[in-house]
């Protein structure tokens, strides 16, 4: 793997180790994680320490009212797991409509579907832990128990969503968000304490329990209380009957690579479709037009596919296989030409994000990711707990016909994925890019910089990224080369430089070298990323 020792002009090297390593976005929560390893625990055990560390050092992208999604490669095998939680038991379309809504809102009681990170962490414990959960979860309550500083990045975000939901939310059930994350009524100062004692008593519970306080408890009585309150629909029934759920994850061969997604109801689909369309162009060098339009197309291609055919599995008529068929990619691939084209999806063989990458020293590795979804989620905290429920719901189409059409007790399609690569069945590592439907777009990025273009996994991350936003319109950032954004306007791209480099994801990266047995790690640039490594 040459590329791991390529240099880069970044301000910013590969961190490097051999005994372990957490890259993640926050270094409090790589540092919880990097605990767990020096304690002996494994890269799972590091894993769920900063991944519940997150819900308390970044809240302002996940929570313990989110979902979680993880790929393991533990000793020389890979699982995947799929802890998003389905929509209450009693929803659906007419209901809504009854009601006088057309769309689904982003906020309140109406779009929270069951919590599954927490679900997460005891499954993955309790099936690959070396550490009791009491411990692994340590950090985190200490963390919400008596505080921490507010970093830089997180300050902004969290002042950019206390703003937001000042303006939006109207209503009582609204006023425990702001007691919690605004307790001065302002958004908390960078370099400020906050704390949350009533998220750590929940995370205190969860440990003691392995979750089953809130799925089954008196966590899941007080959101069935604060629900029924508000005239919500989730009830204690439905947080009773979610389970995490252990999944084969799926793959496509890019130049040699292996690339891994978790399946469907996850959007890792549409990351490997445009891989699938991206491998039978003959790329030759990373600063040219044509690859960068070659790949907006391919997105593009993917996307459509994605939003037609991608839902709860259960739900899904059209298959993985089909969607992942090599022949299938060249008729995509076919209709990829000289100027950008408006996507449609074609007709198959019919057949707010944290991040997190842990390693540890006997070669086991996470890829981890959990989310509230647009930053904070619903704007609902159930009162006294911290817990601030996701409004993952706001996915499902009100179309009956749509495959995501929401319905009780189904999964909606999820913006959230972990990744990882493999190359001739052995682990090359973990990695992912949070943000929205950004994910998918920058795991295209990140994996041809990687293979296509040699770049180590901090040049890989930090390289200048776009974002397919609709149509023809492509997002890029200030310092993407502006002779490359030119010509593709010229191509038809309707190409807009953001100022908000928050717009294009945020990523990590670890790869393991198979001839030193070392690590490399890349975080991100765009955030308070960090690595912890020993």
């Amino acid at each position: 793997m040459d590329y791991l020792y390529q240099p880069y002009t970044s301000k910013r090297t590969s961190a490097i180790s051999n005994k372990g390593m957490v890259a993640t976005s926050q270094p409090l929560a790589s540092q919880a994680g990097l605990d767990m390893l020096k304690k002996g625990g494994n890269a799972v055990d590091a894993a769920i320490a900063t991944a519940a560390a997150l819900t308390v050092v970044e809240p302002t992208s996940n929570g313990i009212g989110g979902d979680a999604f993880a790929i393991v490669w533990m000793k020389d095998k890979l699982y995947g797991l799929n802890s998003s939680g389905h929509s209450p038991s009693t929803i659906s379309i007419g209901s809504l409509k009854e009601k006088g809504y057309e769309e689904i809102p982003k906020y309140g009681f109406i779009p929270v579907t069951v919590p599954g990170a927490p679900g997460a962490w005891a499954e993955l414990s309790e099936r690959f832990g070396s550490l009791p959960l009491t411990e692994v979860l340590a950090p985190a309550i200490d963390y919400a128990e008596n505080g921490f500083p507010v970093t830089p990045v997180l300050g902004k975000f969290w002042e950019a969503g206390y703003n937001k939901f000042r303006e939006v939310l109207e209503g009582e059930e609204f006023s425990h968000w702001f007691d919690t994350f605004a307790p001065k009524g302002r958004a908390p100062k960078i370099g400020e304490v906050w704390k949350s004692p009533g998220h750590a008593e929940t995370l205190k519970k969860i440990a003691e329990t392995k979750a089953e306080a809130f799925y089954h408890g008196e966590i899941a009585d007080k959101i069935d209380n604060f629900s029924k309150e508000y005239n919500g629909y989730i009830r204690k029934k439905d947080l009773q009957n979610f389970q995490p759920q252990w999944v084969n994850p799926v793959s496509v061969n890019y130049r040699g690579y292996d690339v891994w997604e978790i399946p469907p109801n996850g959007q890792g689909m549409v990351a490997l479709s445009a891989l699938n369309i991206m491998e039978g162009f003959d790329v030759q060098s990373k600063e040219e037009v044509g690859t960068y339009h070659q790949q907006i197309e391919a997105m593009k291609l993917a996307f459509a596919d994605g939003e037609k055919f991608i839902a709860d599995e259960a739900h899904m008529k059209v298959g993985v296989d089909q969607l992942l068929n090599r022949e299938y990619a060249a008729h995509r691939r076919s209709l990829i030409g000289e100027e950008a084209l408006q996507p449609e999806a074609g007709d198959p063989p019919k057949g707010g994000t944290v991040y997190l990458a842990a390693a540890d020293s006997d070669g086991n590795m996470v890829s981890f990711i959990q989310s509230n979804y647009m930053g904070f989620g619903s704007g609902l905290v159930v009162p006294g707990t911290g817990i601030s429920l996701q409004n993952r719901g706001h996915n499902f189409s009100m179309d009956p016909g749509h495959v995501n059409s929401l319905e009780g007790n189904k999964r909606s399609y999820h913006t959230i994925i972990p990744g990882f690569l493999t190359k001739d069945n052995k682990a090359v590592g973990p990695f992912g890019v949070m943000g929205g439907f950004m994910q998918p777009q920058g795991h295209l990025q990140v994996i041809m910089n990687t293979i296509d273009f040699h770049l180590n996994p901090q040049a890989a991350l930090d390289a200048p990224r776009w974002q397919w936003m609709e149509n023809k319109t492509v997002w890029v950032e200030p310092d993407f080369p502006i002779h490359i954004a030119e010509s593709l306007r010229r191509k038809g791209h309707n190409v807009e430089v953001q100022v908000e480099t928050g717009a294009f994801g945020r990523g990590q990266i670890i790869w393991k070298d198979e001839e030193t047995g070392s690590l490399f790690g890349g975080t991100e640039s765009r955030t308070d990323g960090s690595i912890s490594a020993y």
